[in-house]
């Protein structure tokens, strides 16, 4: 048996998250295993890929993410890996996967890694961004993104995200009565950037918890809308109430960028 990495890309639009779950439902959509009174639960790219690998070897297989990107998040550099002994490294295996996949999910690459490398374990961090389109009419050609009309000062939003980084508890962007106790995450990159009337907001973390991104992002544009000091989302922070943040904003505009390991070799310039 053969461990194998998978570098995958995805538009999240259509599924109900990366990874199928147990039963459960979610903000935005039901999530629920497969029952007599639920014969078509809602589809996830876990389901997309192990179908076409299993109908490719001829096996069933099982592959473990990086983590879960939640519904409606789309992914550049999600790593998944999972054990064969079918020849997966032949140049056709890959061509063969991307002709069996829905057009919205794509395999950038696949390689061979020791059996004690894990897609969830192994990572070290992990780059989200998220997009929104600033200006005063939407457009047909937006795409994958936030449309917001109100003139964002990307300079005092810079500000504002240079609170997040460090080991904080963050509580306040959690979803409330999420199962994992999980609260403390080291955030090593919290900035954005405009190009022209598109602004990308960068966070790098060894971890996020449930809609933390989501919930940060509405915070920032809340702070916005009410002109309140940059200072104002360090205050939010260290209430650890999410009733002080913003609310948890759309999924269509974040993307996860890369998963990264300490071992650069693995996934997609790592």
């Amino acid at each position: 048996m053969q461990r194998f990495v998978l570098v995958i890309e995805y538009i999240g639009t259509n599924y109900a998250g990366s990874q199928t779950q147990g039963a459960r439902k979610s903000k935005d959509k039901a999530v629920t295993l497969k029952t007599d009174k639920n014969p078509n639960p809602p589809k996830t790219i876990q389901d997309e890929i192990e179908k076409t690998l299993s109908t490719l070897t001829k096996k069933p297989i099982k592959t473990f993410f990086s983590g879960r990107t939640d519904a409606g998040v789309h992914s550049k550099g999600q790593i998944i890996h999972f054990d064969s002994d079918f020849d997966c490294l032949n140049p056709k295996f890959i061509n063969s996967m991307n002709g069996l996949l829905p057009k919205d999910i794509s395999i950038k690459k696949i390689k061979e890694v020791p059996k004690n490398f894990h897609a969830q374990k192994s990572a070290t961090a992990r780059w989200y961004r998220y997009k929104i389109v600033n200006r005063n009419q939407r457009s047909a050609w937006d795409e994958n993104c936030l449309f917001v009309r109100d003139n964002l000062n990307v300079d005092k939003m810079n500000e504002a995200l240079s609170y997040l980084v460090g080991e904080h508890d963050f509580s306040t962007f959690k979803k409330v009565k999420t199962l994992n106790p999980a609260k403390v995450c080291t955030m090593y990159k919290a900035q954005c950037f405009r190009n022209n009337d598109e602004i990308y907001i960068d966070l790098i973390a060894n971890r996020f918890l449930y809609n933390m991104v989501r919930s940060i992002v509405g915070t920032l544009l809340m702070i916005e809308r009410n002109s309140l000091a940059p200072s104002a989302l360090k205050e939010i922070l260290n209430s650890k109430d999410r009733n002080q943040a913003g609310p948890t904003i759309s999924p269509n505009g974040l993307t996860l960028m890369k998963v990264i390991y300490n071992n650069e070799k693995y996934g997609d310039s790592l």
